[in-house]
């Protein structure tokens, strides 16, 4: 069985697999939980939370709870709108190196270090359910993410401990697990309606082979647009109520945000649901409650224009395909927002045909990827996967216009070579400014990096012959180089987006990861160790109460002191591991004397009892002689 596992690292939630005996296979968490939430959280008494255990204290600790980070991932600060700060609690986005952060605790946090605490709680529950290190994973991406989005993803999972061995697709994750062990050759849409991103894909399955044919996407599209939409009307309703701005509390907008998402949750399922929040906030006049209630058809009116933002991806997606939607023979549904009704009659209406329901829409796209981990690990050997790049890349010429080297949908990994030149006479050097988007003009596209070839020979311009080579591999992170053909030199640009931090601070957050990977083994055994002295105490207490009167002074004197001495050291933030085991041992002993007295004390009765029945046996013997 391979020890490579594949990873959803999902906006609102993350799912953890493995193969096992030729099919992949979801690792529950610790809770028992198939889907982790994707939620960090910085405290000052327990450390750093990851998953459940982060979202229960968040509405206590709003502005030291992080969600939805995907959305930031290798993002510059000037690309985050205002709008998509919204959809994070974050007491400040802050600049890291340019790119966007997240201020905690006095601290800029990139998304990378954010995400990788994630990653490292997944790679945790991995090691736990297969009892062995595991240092491999899949990691899956929004088809429509960026290269310094994907190099930020592949950084957070060097930052969590592992070698990352792909960064692949959602959507052809998603087809990757439709896919497996089909032998009838079809076009397949993959609709995929996530928390943060929307991506839509056309593949073609047959032969074992499955080549993404073209993708588009929005990646500021997702669940929590819908959220924000039921937020702001329910806030607006009460603000407009009660005449008062409750938006710049946190918490208040936490326990809000809460309420919106079970509300969405409710109403794909109901056609009304009521939003009650008691003592959400007070004035002079006393506490004001929220109280209100949301129909589907209120919903679907908001959530609208997310949809047709949607469709016009699938448009775009069957034009660059080449298809038209009668040509499809599925409709796979990926991300939980899929379970919206109205999402499902837009995709239905779309398409002309119903979408299959066949996979479960959270699990589907980590599946997948599990798929391709047994792929690289020679496990699985039927399938073969052809991917594709999803935005252009190009450099920079004369008079600020983008030339395309690899042109979006270009099937990877790609190498391409283009010839350029000088534009003045005598040049010596020449700058590579790479660029990655769809627009005509350089500087409206997404800047990724700059280079320069120098020592040019002098020569009248034109002349000299400087080849630009574009290295896109399977993951679809780029490797650009420019040679000079005459004297044979050579530069290749070291791109880094990696989420604000640079190599230096990338190896020392990969240092950091492992030592408080190990405070954490630490913080666990103090924790078991304490709870080992606790059980012992609440043990002792149960049975000094209990048999009080049958001990000697002597041992309730000794066990008053010793509960009291416990009780100091349990509550102290100071007692160590070695203090709690100390601790135990002293408890162990006590609990041993408490239980050879209670084994006495039951036998002395068992004694009696047989006593008073042997007693009663003679007696009825008398009478009867």
């Amino acid at each position: 069985m391979t020890s490579i596992v594949g990873i959803d690292l999902g906006t609102t939630n993350s799912v953890l697999t493995i193969m096992e005996g030729g099919k992949p296979v979801v690792i529950p968490n610790a809770e028992g939980q198939r889907v982790t939430p994707s939620v960090v959280a910085f405290t000052d008494k327990d450390g750093i939370l990851v998953g459940e255990s982060a979202r229960r204290q968040s509405l206590l600790n709003p502005r030291g709870t992080i969600w939805s980070i995907k959305r930031f991932m290798g993002k510059r600060f000037d690309e985050v709108s205002e709008e998509d700060k919204r959809h994070v609690p974050y007491e400040t986005c802050d600049q890291l190196n340019g790119d966007i952060g997240v201020r905690v605790q006095e601290r800029v946090h990139s998304p990378s270090e954010i995400s990788a605490h994630i990653l490292a709680s997944l790679r945790a529950t991995a090691e736990r359910y297969l009892s062995r290190p595991v240092d491999e994973a899949i990691i899956t991406v929004p088809a429509y993410f960026n290269d310094a989005q994907r190099r930020a993803t592949q950084v957070a999972g060097e930052i969590a401990g592992f070698k990352v061995r792909r960064i692949i697709n959602e959507p052809t994750a998603a087809a990757l697990a439709f896919g497996l062990n089909r032998t009838k050759d079809e076009r397949i849409a993959v609709y995929d309606f996530g928390g943060g991103t929307f991506d839509i894909s056309i593949l073609e399955i047959g032969d074992g082979v499955i080549e993404v044919l073209s993708t588009h996407g929005d990646a500021h599209l997702g669940g929590d647009d819908i959220d924000q939409c039921i937020v702001d009307a329910v806030i607006g309703e009460f603000e407009r109520e009660h005449r008062m701005s409750i938006r710049h509390d946190a918490m208040i907008l936490q326990r809000v945000r809460e309420a919106a998402e079970k509300a969405k949750k409710e109403l794909s399922t109901l056609v009304q649901t009521d939003i009650h929040l008691p003592f959400l906030t007070a004035d002079s006049t006393g506490p004001k409650h929220l109280s209100t209630s949301l129909t589907r058809a209120q919903l679907e009116a908001m959530i609208h224009p997310l949809i047709e933002r949607s469709l016009a991806s699938c448009r775009q997606a069957l034009e660059d395909a080449g298809l038209k939607a009668a040509d499809l023979q599925e409709i796979l549904l990926v991300g939980g927002s899929t379970r919206i009704p109205l999402v499902q009659q837009a995709v239905e209406r779309f398409f002309g045909r119903a979408p299959n329901h066949s996979l479960n829409p959270d699990e589907v796209v980590a599946l997948g990827a599990a798929i391709q981990g047994g792929i690289l690990a020679g496990e699985v050997d039927s399938i073969i996967l052809l991917d594709v790049t999803p935005l252009t890349l190009g450099i920079e010429a004369n008079g600020g216009l983008m030339i395309p080297l690899i042109e979006r949908n270009t099937t990877i990994p790609a190498r391409k070579n283009k010839l350029f030149s000088t534009t003045v006479d005598n040049q010596s050097s020449v700058a590579i400014n790479v660029y990655q988007g769809e627009r005509d003009f350089a500087a409206q596209n997404r800047f990724l990096g700059q280079f320069e070839l120098t020592d040019i020979e002098p020569a009248p311009r034109a002349t000299p012959k400087i080849d630009v080579c574009f290295d896109i591999d399977a993951n679809g992170v780029l490797r650009v180089s420019a040679t000079n053909q005459t004297t044979g030199k050579e530069e290749t640009l070291v791109l880094t987006g990696a989420g604000g931090l640079s190599d230096d601070e990338i190896r020392s957050a990969i240092v950091d990861a492992e030592a408080a990977r190990a405070e954490d083994s630490l913080r666990k055994e103090r924790l078991v160790a304490k709870n080992k002295a606790q059980s012992f105490v609440f043990s002792i207490a149960k049975l000094q109460r209990e048999y009080f009167t049958s001990a000697d002074d002597a041992l309730n004197a000794h066990t008053t002191e010793l509960l009291q001495r416990c009780e100091a050291i349990l509550s102290s933030d100071e007692a160590s591991t070695e203090d709690f085991t100390a601790l135990s041992a002293e408890l162990s002993a006590c609990s041993r004397q408490w239980h050879e007295l209670l084994h006495e004390h039951m036998a002395q009765q068992e004694s009696q009892q047989n006593t008073s029945e042997s007693c009663a046996s003679h007696e009825t013997t008398d009478g009867q002689n």
